[in-house]
């Protein structure tokens, strides 16, 4: 399994950014490495609620469904899956200071014999989230204005 576990600090209360952040089609505006998120389900979110994502990998875009198997007033699990790989992620909000600070763990457990790549693949994975951490930070700091 490769874990990516990131925290980011933001200006806008815990309450706006998890209202924003728990509605996952949002993530194609702050994630770079996920150009198409779209809700499928209709409906407020809620667990069960599904996505449609398309990730760049590797120069390739790979399809993830999504559905929500947790949610409550300031947490949200969705796992995702493809014919290659099961992503879980987790987005927990809690205040700091002024603002909040933004937990985004994911785990990636790689499908079938391609487990084998999974130590030679473990630093793509971890080098997506800088420029997705990055990203929802200027987005979040950017609605607290």
């Amino acid at each position: 399994m490769i874990t990516v576990d990131e925290t980011v600090k933001t200006t806008l209360p815990p309450t706006e950014a998890f209202e924003y952040l728990k509605n996952f089609e949002h993530t194609s505006e702050w994630d770079p490495g996920t150009p198409v998120v779209e809700k499928t389900s209709t409906g407020p979110v809620a667990v069960g609620s599904t996505f449609h994502a398309e990730a760049e990998f590797k120069g390739k875009r790979q399809p993830l469904e999504y559905v929500v198997t947790a949610l409550n007033e300031n947490s949200i699990t969705l796992r995702g899956e493809n014919g290659t790989v099961v992503s879980v992620d987790t987005i927990s909000v809690t205040p700091s200071g002024p603002g909040s600070a933004v937990r985004y763990e994911a785990e990636f457990t790689i499908k079938g014999w391609k487990r084998i790549a999974e130590p030679f693949v473990k630093g793509t994975f971890q080098g997506l989230a800088e420029p997705a951490v990055d990203g929802m930070k200027r987005k979040l700091d950017s609605l607290a204005r």
